[in-house]
């Protein structure tokens, strides 16, 4: 009689929330690194609100003085890039990325676009429906016009959005849906 073992429960359990700490633990050293680099591995606003934002979720302290040492020691650069999107139903999608290969990081995005069945949208076609605003979180776009989504739209849109949440370089998806 498998699974009825209580360690094997704990076991599984305990590999998922594993994993999902994993992803936003890798997130979050990218961001720290970013942060260090800009600074040079000095203090800087940013640096601290990243390492804030890493505390809050209850990142291990080593792992953030590796990550802060790793990325003052190396020579990697990471890039911002922001792209956009509609999706089902016209929704406004951004998507903001934090890579250190812009070329696969777009193939990516593009890839996972495609298979919710959307593209890329031009440069200003979306961001027009939104506004960038500083909040506890940091800077994070608002929507200045909504879009009313059906059921079936916003199933589509959860779906795109979790899919590409689960890519390491995506950091952060904002649409304009009601």
């Amino acid at each position: 009689m498998s699974g009825h073992n209580k360690w094997s429960q704990i076991k599984n359990k305990k590999a998922i929330t594993d994993a999902k700490k994993s992803k936003i633990f890798s997130k979050l050293v990218k961001f720290i690194a970013v942060e260090a680099r800009l600074s040079g591995g000095k203090d800087s606003p940013g640096l601290r609100s990243a390492i804030e934002k890493a505390k809050k979720v209850n990142m291990p302290k080593d792992i953030i003085e590796r990550a802060v040492k790793k990325a003052s020691d190396s020579n990697v650069t990471m890039e911002n890039i922001m792209y956009e999107s509609y999706g089902p139903g016209g929704v406004g999608v951004i998507i903001e990325t934090l890579t250190d290969s812009r070329n696969r990081t777009a193939q990516d995005v593009k890839h996972i676009l495609a298979e919710n069945g959307t593209t890329f949208a031009g440069i200003g076609s979306v961001a027009w429906a939104f506004k960038k605003e500083i909040s506890p979180e940091g800077l994070v776009w608002t929507p200045t016009s909504t879009v009313e989504a059906t059921d079936e739209d916003l199933e589509l849109l959860e779906k795109l959005v979790d899919d590409l949440e689960n890519n390491d370089d995506v950091q952060d998806v904002f649409t304009n849906a009601e």
